[in-house]
């Protein structure tokens, strides 16, 4: 008898021992950015699967079958919210069994909640090409974006796992603290060059500007998700001349020969970027190594045109 309340006793313990490593969440992220700050505040109590890759247009991402394998599995669903993932994301929520993930369930966590959103239109027409009717979702590359995206996932992964809501919520002070650090570093580099004009191929760097202090509002596409014409291109190097400005932007999703093209032709230097970290190399390390990257890139190329 005692031999077996021994073996017993050894067996409960192991229990006890792996039911406590398979605490936490199981999540899913939609793109690598949110799944950055998701791991950040997560730590070891969260699994995260990210859906987009760091090189896919995330409006556009090529949604697997195997995709609803992983979100029947999830505890959460951490996305961008804002309709940047409405091209895609929809289908694949239609075809769980998963209601944890559902619309207005703990489990739905859509990053955008507290953010004061950027270009919400007053009109929506097709016209002026791919419009969101609730702002421009391309809002995590402002680094006080990202603390408020932290403080709410450590609360929505409380919610969901309240037995590590400390751990979460003391992992996200932590980031928060390393943002602001390295906020003041970043705004001191860049700070030479406020106001400066820097082309986009896309509209999607409207919060990154505004944080920097840099003009971002001069795009390859004349309107967003509208490939440029030779018109518009002769339009834009034409202001460009004008204007001095000397640097284009392009992520790795888009036609980087067009900006080498315009480049060439105003004496311009074309910057490889990218909102994901992995998206170009030197940003495997996550969010604060993309704007490491981003800040110090831009900064050197602006510098060199001076």
């Amino acid at each position: 008898m005692k031999t077996l309340k021994t073996i017993f006793g050894a067996l409960g313990g192991a229990w006890l021992l792996a039911t406590s490593v398979q605490a936490g969440l199981n999540l899913v992220v939609t793109t690598p950015d949110l799944a950055s700050i998701a791991r950040e505040v997560g730590g070891s109590q969260v699994r995260i699967t990210t859906l987009a890759r760091p090189t896919e247009d995330p409006h556009f991402v090529d949604a697997k079958p195997s995709f609803i394998v992983k979100l029947n599995r999830a505890d959460a669903l951490v996305e961008g919210g804002a309709d940047l993932e409405v091209g895609w994301l929809p289908p694949l929520l239609a075809g769980t069994r998963n209601h944890k993930i559902q619309s207005g369930q703990p489990g739905r966590i859509l990053c955008n909640a507290g953010i004061a959103m950027r270009e919400v239109p007053t009109a929506l027409t097709r016209a002026e090409g791919d419009i969101h009717p609730l702002g421009n979702p391309h809002y995590v590359i402002d680094p006080v974006n990202a603390k408020i995206i932290a403080a709410h996932l450590a609360d929505a992964f409380a919610r969901l796992d309240s037995a590590n809501a400390a751990a979460y919520h003391a992992n996200a002070s932590k980031f928060t603290a390393t943002l602001d650090r390295k906020l003041a570093e970043w705004t001191a580099e860049l700070a030479p060059f406020k106001g400066a004009r820097v082309v986009s191929y896309h509209k999607s760097w409207p919060y990154f500007a505004a944080r920097f202090g840099l003009q971002m509002d001069l795009f390859l596409e004349p309107k967003p998700g509208i490939p440029p014409s030779p018109a518009h291109l002769a339009a834009v190097i034409a202001r460009m001349k004008e204007e001095n400005a000397r640097v284009i932007i392009v992520d790795p999703y888009l036609n980087r020969k067009t900006a080498e093209t315009v480049a060439r032709s105003t004496g311009a230097t074309v910057v490889d970027v990218a909102q994901m970290p992995g998206g170009v190399k030197g940003t495997e390390g996550g969010y604060v190594a993309l704007l490491d990257y981003l800040v110090q890139t831009l900064a050197q190329a602006l510098g060199a045109q001076k």
